[in-house]
């Protein structure tokens, strides 16, 4: 058992990891930068440490001042939460080599999963069907050849990127160029890799997870699936669990997808298999692996009733499965909106500040993971997420119309900040959403009906 934890996060999942390490005994230690050292996580853990100013490349990304941190503190083990270092199997391989846990897959997993080459042919080895295209790295010529021969439109994608960073949608050939440039120079930016992914893009498509957990003994279950489909940018904003309209037997056939490749390729802790749903065709096809926490986790808790922060420091600890596959009973449904620091009128740009009113919701089975509280400041140097809400019911209608009741109670104001909760509503009361029949292609059919 893991005694004493370094929380390498901030916002509201530092809160959620401290939040759990005190319901197991675990000590929890928040490394925070300047700018969130009023933050809630902060005050609330066992003990805090400064680890540089605000901007992330000198806190949160500075892998040596996080792990001399650990050390300093005494702490046994090191949880990224997600973003950041989360999936950065560099910074796995020098805890391990400091002697610190790190919550999460071994680095060589990691390493191989975090790399869309080298996860693709992982996932095709494991029996995953994969979408069609490839990985270039040998510039403009090859990619467009790839993208002819694959058909369009076609998705660029970064190799090393993750979380829908720096994607760009080629719809035809005259598009590609311009596009190749923008994606190369982004991916280069932001991951320091400039090679592209090019995938065979899907008009009409779910986004559709599978959350499993591992425990390095051979032993892999799946706590059921997630639709991530409502997504700006392909970045995610309401999810839910289960998937709704989608045939039981396709379900079924993921999830034992997702497991068994879970135990191909030697994963543990918790995980977090993507897949798109062609809805033209019925197939699905592997996206990519999540090596960590998912911010869309909470929605997969109500259903199952297992706290996914407590398997994952009990399996780091070297624990075995809490449960067995058939022990796993899913009930109801959950959905989950992100409260987000954004102006939808300025094209949903960032919109941080100081909160002078935060009124969260309440009521039963309303839940809410949040940093927020009056005072507290969101800074513009990080993600604009504030919190988020999951409601639950016995079916999706009633977790809706709870969920609807909850944006409606839900108060936030304050100095510049701006959220979309009036948009999150109209998604979610929307008939396409309402009856199943969306895609991730929702908020770009309905984009002109918003208030």
């Amino acid at each position: 058992m893991i005694g004493s934890v370094l929380v390498a996060n901030r916002g509201e999942i530092a809160l959620r990891i401290v939040r759990t390490c005190a319901e197991l005994g675990i000590r929890s230690i928040v490394a925070h930068s300047v700018a969130d050292r009023d933050s809630p996580a902060v005050r609330l853990a066992d003990e805090a440490v400064c680890i540089g100013p605000a901007p992330a490349s000198r806190s949160y990304l500075d892998a040596a001042a996080l792990i001399q941190a650990a050390i300093q503190c005494g702490a046994e083990a090191v949880h990224p939460g997600y973003g950041f270092l989360a999936e950065d199997a560099d910074f796995a391989l020098a805890c391990r080599e400091h002697g610190l846990v790190f919550v999460g897959p071994p680095p060589e997993v990691m390493a191989t999963l975090g790399d869309k080459a080298a996860a693709r042919e992982a996932a095709a080895g494991a029996g995953l069907p994969v979408l069609p295209g490839g990985v270039v790295r040998g510039g403009q010529r090859e990619a467009r050849a790839l993208a002819d021969a694959v058909g369009y439109p076609v998705l660029l994608k970064p190799v090393a990127g993750g979380g829908g960073r720096g994607m760009g949608l080629v719809r035809d050939p005259e598009e590609f160029a311009e596009i190749y440039r923008e994606t190369r120079a982004t991916a280069r930016a932001l991951f320091g890799d400039d090679g592209i992914c090019v995938e065979r893009f899907l008009p009409r498509a779910r986004h559709v997870e599978v959350q499993v957990l591992a425990d390095g003994r051979g032993g892999v279950i799946h706590l059921g699936e997630r639709d991530c489909s409502v997504q700006r940018r392909r970045q995610k904003l309401v999810e839910e669990s289960p998937a709704p309209g989608l045939p039981p037997q396709l379900v079924a056939d993921m999830a034992s997808a997702a497991v068994t490749a879970a135990k191909e390729l030697g994963y543990v802790g918790a995980g977090t298999f993507e897949f798109l749903v062609d809805q033209d065709s019925g197939e699905f096809f592997f996206i990519e692996v999540n090596c960590r926490l998912q911010v869309e986790h909470p929605v997969t808790e109500m259903v199952a009733g297992v706290d996914l922060v407590r398997e994952q420091l009990l399996l780091a600890g070297g624990a075995p499965l809490s449960l067995r596959q058939e022990e796993v009973a899913l009930r109801g449904a959950a959905v989950e909106c992100r409260i987000n620091a954004e102006d939808p009128d300025r094209g949903f740009a960032p919109a941080p500040g100081v909160l002078r009113v935060f009124e969260p919701p309440g009521g039963p089975f309303v839940r809410v993971d949040a940093y927020g509280a009056p005072g507290v400041r969101v800074p513009p140097e990080y993600d604009p997420l504030i919190g988020k809400i999951i409601c639950w019911g016995p079916d999706r209608d009633q977790a809706l119309d709870r969920m609807d009741r909850a944006l409606r109670e839900l108060r936030v104001a304050g100095d510049g900040i701006v959220t979309g909760t009036g948009h999150l509503r109209h998604v979610i009361n929307h008939p396409l959403f309402r009856k199943a029949e969306h895609t991730t292609a929702l908020l770009d059919e309905i984009s002109q009906e918003f208030p």
